[in-house]
């Protein structure tokens, strides 16, 4: 075992975030590939390309020091190895991510226990690790192009919670998988985006609240309602599930979050008093806590 226990973390989102990680902390700078780096942008880049762009960083990453882990954190159903379902970067889907990535390390000769998980459940494991969690459930939603829902300790599953129902309505369909009445459907960057075609997201809240004598604008009003509504009622589907606890609120999206208002929503939706000690908690967004938490299940495995 390598005397420094250097590992190395990478999450895969809307770009790519690597760094090397040192007990329970990132060490040195985290590296990230964006698009105006060069290249094409992840969505319309092959899963070959990913794959190798992966393995650069771990290169680069270790220096030519052995490594002890690497762990790997991408979008989508991630299990025993394998991306069964990306809706947000549709190439990879049915990647044995783990084979692929072992054999192209292997080529530049880097041997070390490899992981691969879901992007979301490496944030929770960060959570975990970073806030002396580890013996406690720890549930988080990550609001960004998607919505993602991380659970450590890991559990058997596809914990899709993204795409958990929260509306009948057969008109809301802007979810990224195709699936009707989603919470990602309402709650998504990209739903967000086709959802009001001349607006940004940052744009619709703002407009949400009064500005001068300038009234708010009242279909935004009831969109953030329903934004609201919708997390409310997804949290409260995992609470009748899971039982109470800490949730976690984190991603770009977490800003447009109104906790007193969210907390209401679910006060209507969660009745059963043994059900009734739940708390958020808004995280700012960073690409530290799933760097962590993908390197950390890799020494795990």
């Amino acid at each position: 075992m390598p005397s420094s226990h250097r590992s190395i973390g990478l999450l895969i989102t809307d770009h790519i975030a690597s760094a090397g990680v040192e007990g329970h902390n990132i060490a040195g700078q985290i590296h990230r590939i964006r698009e105006e780096e060069g290249g094409d942008p992840l969505r319309s880049a092959p899963a070959e390309e990913i794959v190798n762009l992966l393995v650069q960083e771990v290169a680069a990453g270790s220096g030519g020091q052995a490594l002890e882990a690497i762990g790997v954190a991408f979008p989508g159903i991630v299990r025993a190895g394998v991306i069964e379902e990306s809706p947000n970067l549709h190439q990879l889907k049915g990647l044995n991510a783990a084979a692929a990535l072992r054999d192209a390390l292997l080529s530049r000769g880097i041997r070390a226990r490899l992981a691969v998980s879901n992007d979301a459940d490496a944030v929770a494991a960060g959570l975990a690790a970073s806030r002396g969690a580890s013996d406690k459930l720890v549930r988080v939603w990550t609001l960004g192009e998607g919505i993602g829902f991380g659970h450590f300790p890991p559990a058997d599953g596809v914990w899709e919670g993204g795409h958990t129902v929260v509306s009948l309505d057969p008109n809301e369909n802007f979810c990224a998988c195709g699936g009707r009445g989603h919470l990602e459907g309402i709650m998504g960057h990209r739903a967000m985006r086709l959802r009001f075609l001349d607006r940004e997201p940052e744009e619709v809240f703002a407009a949400a609240q009064p500005h001068g004598d300038a009234s708010p604008d009242p279909h935004c009003v009831e969109f953030v309602l329903l934004w609201h509504r919708a997390l409310a009622a997804a949290t409260a589907t995992s609470i009748h599930l899971e039982g109470p606890g800490k949730f976690y609120i984190t991603g770009p999206n977490a800003r447009f979050v109104n906790v007193g208002f969210l907390n209401r929503c679910v006060q209507e939706m969660v009745k059963l008093s043994p059900l009734q000690s739940y708390v958020f908690e808004i995280v700012p967004p960073s690409d530290e806590l799933g760097i962590l938490g993908a390197a950390l299940s890799a020494l795990k495995n």
